[in-house]
């Protein structure tokens, strides 16, 4: 296995989300290191967003849909068929659905069996056994933090001899500060080019919590402070409601899904994340590069990427309040935002290489 190797990362969907994101990343560098890179995609189609990114990075893409509905009692079969035709050197699966489906299938095959859980995904008994099985089957589990490792093992679904912490990664080099690029994307938006912008990226989702962003933000902003979202899935039309129902949707910019979010971020001041759960949100670290500081509520693996009045500020959870007044200290005080998101570009530096990412990966892939 220290030749080229033979790579599928299998993936619920092609659509924008975190373990997407890190796998997309994982794929653009294993290709550019020689290596044979297919995604398997568990999604019906049509294709989600970024199914032309993979492909564009020189991924092969190969469907092999679950059927709609409850447990598929066809979909391990269907992989295992796929898996023994193409025979692949590594499977790497990445959250539940994958897991249950995919792992056993991949170690039956004869590839070695590798899975990364992005977060605390809660569930029912009958489908924390699944993930159980999945678990059991492969050579290598990997957390993206020390919290959601423990979680793991708090649900015992993983003997802990197996398990391991790979924090997440990012190409820094793409997630920068740029003042063109923050003028340019400014324009596009119909942001002021003076206004202060508290911004977010992520799926749209009841987990993701952007409508606590909403109310949170909502007395703060006006024509000199504005709130820019990133994203969309089924909570979107929910936020945009909000927005207007508070009387902020002209100060309220809805971005959608998009491919640029390095431009995106480069418009904003903080950035703000009111998830009610999370694992290592990779867009912390694309927001740290592109110094910015962070206001985030403190679940999951956030505290440990957040150092608290240094590179942003902790919340509780689902705490309006306590949201408001950190994110009205940055509004009151420019400069301690410049001077945090400073400091976070350094700290993403020192933690959140996509080399020592891809190294540690790598490591295990071969082990």
């Amino acid at each position: 296995m220290s030749e080229r190797l033979r790579i599928a990362h299998v993936l619920s969907s092609l659509h924008t989300g975190g373990a997407e994101r890190v796998a997309l990343l994982c794929v653009d560098r294993l290709i550019r290191a020689g290596h044979d890179l297919t995604l398997v995609s568990l999604e019906e189609p049509p294709n989600g967003s970024l199914a032309t990114e993979f492909e564009a990075a020189g991924a092969r893409i190969l469907r092999v849909p679950k059927r709609s509905g409850g447990y598929d009692k066809t979909l391990s079969a269907r992989l295992l068929s796929t898996f023994l035709r193409e025979r692949f050197d590594v499977i790497h699966t990445h959250n539940p659905p994958p897991l249950s489906y995919a792992a056993v299938p991949a170690r039956a095959s004869g590839a070695r069996t590798v899975h990364t859980k992005h977060g605390p995904h809660p569930d029912t008994f009958a489908r924390l056994m699944l993930r159980r099985a999945g678990a059991a089957a492969t050579h290598a589990f990997v957390a993206v933090s020390q919290p959601t490792a423990d979680f793991a093992i708090q649900l015992r679904e993983v003997f802990p001899w197996k398990l391991r912490v790979i924090l997440n990664g990012t190409d820094l080099e793409r997630f920068r500060a740029d003042p063109q690029q923050r003028a340019r994307m400014r324009e596009a938006l119909g942001v002021p080019s003076d206004a202060f912008v508290i911004g977010t990226v992520g799926r749209m989702a009841p987990v993701k919590n952007q409508a606590l962003l909403v109310r949170s933000a909502a007395p703060l902003l006006g024509q000199g402070v504005r709130l820019v979202i990133v994203g969309h899935g089924a909570e979107a039309e929910n936020t945009r409601a909000l927005a207007r129902d508070l009387g902020v949707e002209a100060f309220t910019h809805f971005a959608g899904e998009t491919p640029r979010v390095p431009e995106h971020l480069t418009a904003f001041d903080v950035f703000a994340l009111s998830s009610d759960s999370e694992g290592l949100p990779l867009s912390l670290a694309e927001a740290m590069g592109t110094s910015l500081p962070l206001v985030c509520t403190a679940v999951g693996g956030v505290p440990r990427v957040v150092d608290e009045g240094e590179t942003g500020f902790l919340v509780p959870a689902r705490d309006e309040a306590a949201f408001r007044a950190a994110l009205a200290r940055f509004i009151d005080d420019r400069e301690l935002a410049r001077t945090m998101g400073r400091r976070a570009r350094v700290v993403a530096e020192e933690r959140y290489s996509l080399d020592r990412m891809m190294r540690e990966y790598l490591d295990v892939y071969r082990a």
